[in-house]
């Protein structure tokens, strides 16, 4: 196995590791340089000295031997030319990226660009009406001059009716998966998610033999929310998925729309909750989206540079911290060959600039 493929199955097994959450193995790859492989091979006095983790966290590191399930998940994703993107990759989504629950690991099949200048999420009821359905398709048909990538949760109803728009008027569209590749849920959607492959793709944080199970669905609607510029709440009763990615996007700061509905109607309960509570603007037409978003000027094709003014030495640091969940200004120096004094000017200009935030004890992560 070359250094890389040896590289991805310790990366694999890092997030099957038993309390070991993606928070975690990122804290744990900042200090011991980025590497699955040092993790495993870090002796347990090593791992203790690292923050979070505890007794329980490295005997868990030191006890795995599960590595088989990893070596048979690479030969899956080579035989079907699945591409695993880790969170420290350039291609891995930079939205999702900024939030501290990413995955460490996802797997990608399909061909659009996960940086897409402007993407937009589009949730709603598993049962819309016909309403809901033709208010959906003429959403996105009124999107499509932006060039975004549509993104939802391949479910039955809205989900499906925003993939198969985004099909139908050129829009390249991503369904996130609460399951494995190796399984299409629903099963009725195997055709759609075929034609998605061709056309935007599909993605997951799981293993492929992972079945669709009830609990995997609120952790996929948080990648739903976080890779997103906004989501759109179509009809939704007031608990439910879409309730839940609505209050994740929330969470990670995005806009949330919703379309209003009758009072007294189930399937608008959720929508006008959200606009009552001030969770959610009300939108009748893409017209309000363009213009909340600022996207009247057309479609651009690339995710903008998130801080172009940064100088030389401030590049350097943003590059590094990239890579890691957070780092203290000793391992900065260390891996960057900054003296401190400069470093710590470079770092007060940044904070300055808005583009990372201190933490106690001298640690750094990026906003």
């Amino acid at each position: 196995m070359s250094a890389g493929g040896q590289e991805l199955l310790y990366r694999i097994a890092l997030t099957q590791v038993p309390f070991v959450g993606p928070v975690v193995a990122k804290n744990v790859l900042s200090y011991l340089g980025g590497s699955a492989e040092a993790v495993f091979k870090a002796g347990e006095a090593k791992l203790l000295k690292i923050p979070q983790v505890g007794k329980k966290t490295a005997n868990a590191i030191k006890n795995f031997s599960d590595f088989k399930r990893a070596e048979d998940e690479i030969s899956y994703i080579e035989k079907h030319s699945i591409q695993p993107l880790f969170y420290a990759d350039k291609d891995y989504p930079e939205r999702l990226k900024q939030q501290p629950d990413c995955p460490l690991l996802l797997f990608y099949k399909g061909n659009t660009n996960l940086n897409n200048a402007r993407t937009i999420g589009i949730v709603g009821t598993r049962s819309p009406s016909n309403y809901g359905k033709e208010w959906t398709e003429k959403l996105v048909e009124d999107l499509a001059e932006t060039g975004c990538v549509v993104i939802s949760g391949l479910a039955y109803g809205i989900d499906s009716v925003a993939h198969k728009a985004a099909l139908k008027n050129k829009l390249n569209t991503v369904g996130v998966l609460g399951n494995g590749l190796k399984t299409i849920y629903p099963a009725q959607n195997k055709m759609l998610a075929t034609q998605m492959i061709e056309q935007g793709g599909l993605l997951t944080e799981y293993l492929n033999d992972i079945k669709p199970d009830a609990s995997n669905f609120p952790e996929r609607n948080r990648i739903v929310a976080a890779m997103c510029d906004a989501v759109v709440v179509v009809e939704t009763k007031k608990k439910g998925g879409s309730m839940i990615t609505a209050e994740l996007a929330n969470q990670y700061n995005k806009d949330v729309f919703t379309l209003p509905g009758r009072v007294g109607d189930e399937l608008s309960e959720g929508c006008n909750f959200l606009i009552k509570n001030h969770k959610a603007a009300l939108v009748e037409s893409a017209a309000d989206i363009l213009y909340l978003l600022n996207w009247q000027q057309g479609a651009k094709k690339a995710i903008p540079k998130l801080f172009p003014e940064l100088n030389k030495n401030e590049q350097r640091v943003f590059d590094l911290l990239k890579g890691h969940v957070r780092l203290g200004i000793d391992e900065i120096c260390n891996q960057l060959d900054m003296p401190q004094h400069l470093l710590a000017m470079v770092l007060l200009e940044m904070e300055l600039k808005d583009c990372l935030r201190s933490l106690p004890g001298k640690q750094y992560e990026l906003r």
